[in-house]
């Protein structure tokens, strides 16, 4: 019978010597010391040496000595929807670089998941939570801050937070439909309505679709504004509503591109051309946006760059460079223009 030869575990000394730098630096830069200055070659030629020699570094001692867990938990409602996932890339691409692991947990936009994810991430020890809340407030996330867990919130709107050292990162959710809106009826659009969802930043949006409309003039029908959920099936019902008034909108503003798209949907089964017949527009930019026929006109987030932001924050609250109180940081927005609008 053949032995099988057991590989002693590769250390970082090891990694230091096929490196040619000393064992303090490698450490440097298993730790994501910012205080060192490190060159990026010999910070790339470390890196190697480690996946070279199959180095894994113990968890379990860096933590110890550091006090620190290395991890950071991020909160979304729908995975689901292709918006959070581009979110946490972002997030994942700053967490990489300060050599963090990264956790999540999907809520379902539920208010008692929401609790469960911050009591699961209490238990597990995590250094800080990036989340989008529905339901939590201060007081709810005060219980992270209470255990010296760094939080960010992607908000719909800037909160305040008094001496809580909690983050808010945000888009103007009313400008930004204010302006989507505007945009339709600068191109001669008269009946608008409005497909929306009642949780988050639903409510916002239709603020700014009123408030568009009302600044023409114009009064808006309770009917032209149909609530269903931020789904494909959530819109394509919306949608049925909408076709059934007489007379029925010539354009629809959707409070997000799942909703634009099932409104999409349900305009073809009707027969009826999208945009000669009816326009619609969505809100998020979201990767199926460029292929679903015709291409959506809408609100881009930017929800990459959102997520790194946010996991910007959250170090610099980490490594103690962000000032006491909490921040609100207001992020940009941009009219997407393609063909359904």
């Amino acid at each position: 019978m053949s032995q099988q030869t057991i590989r002693r575990r590769v250390t970082q000394a090891d990694v230091a010597r096929a490196a040619g730098v000393s064992q303090a630096m490698v450490s440097y830069v298993l730790n994501g010391n910012k205080a060192i200055s490190i060159p990026e070659e010999t910070r790339q030629r470390i890196l190697n040496a480690m996946q070279e020699l199959g180095y894994i570094p113990n968890r379990t001692a860096r933590s110890l000595r550091t006090n620190k867990t290395f991890t950071i938990g991020c909160v979304i409602p729908d995975i689901t929807n292709p918006f959070y996932p581009a979110f946490v890339r972002g997030v994942q691409d700053v967490v990489e670089q300060h050599n963090y692991d990264l956790v999540m947990y999907n809520t379902d936009g539920q208010a008692a998941r929401e609790v469960k994810a911050i009591h699961s991430l209490l238990q597990g020890r995590v250094d800080g939570v990036i989340g989008v809340f529905f339901h939590s407030n201060a007081r709810d996330l005060a219980m992270l801050l209470d255990h010296q867990v760094a939080v960010v919130r992607l908000e719909a709107i800037a909160k305040r937070t008094g001496e809580l050292p909690l983050d808010n990162i945000y888009v103007d959710n009313v400008a930004a439909s204010r302006h989507a809106v505007n945009y339709l009826i600068q191109r001669g659009y008269q009946r608008i309505a409005m497909l929306t969802n009642e949780a988050g930043p639903g409510r916002l949006r239709v603020l700014g679709y009123r408030s568009a409309i009302v600044e023409q003039g114009r009064t808006v029908p309770e009917s032209f504004i149909q609530i269903g959920e931020f789904t494909l099936e959530g819109g394509m019902e919306s949608m049925q509503r909408l076709l059934e008034l007489n007379p029925r909108p010539d354009a629809v503003f959707a409070a997000n591109d799942l909703m634009a798209i099932g409104a999409i949907m349900t305009c073809k089964a009707h027969g009826l051309r999208v945009p000669e017949d009816i326009a619609i527009m969505g809100f998020d930019d979201i990767v199926t946006d460029r292929i679903v026929s015709p291409a959506l006109t809408t609100v881009s987030q930017f929800q990459s760059n959102l997520g790194r932001k946010a996991a910007e924050l959250l170090f610099e609250r980490i490594e103690g460079k962000a000032p006491p109180g909490g921040r609100n940081v207001e992020m940009p927005f941009e009219i997407v223009v393609r063909e359904s609008a």
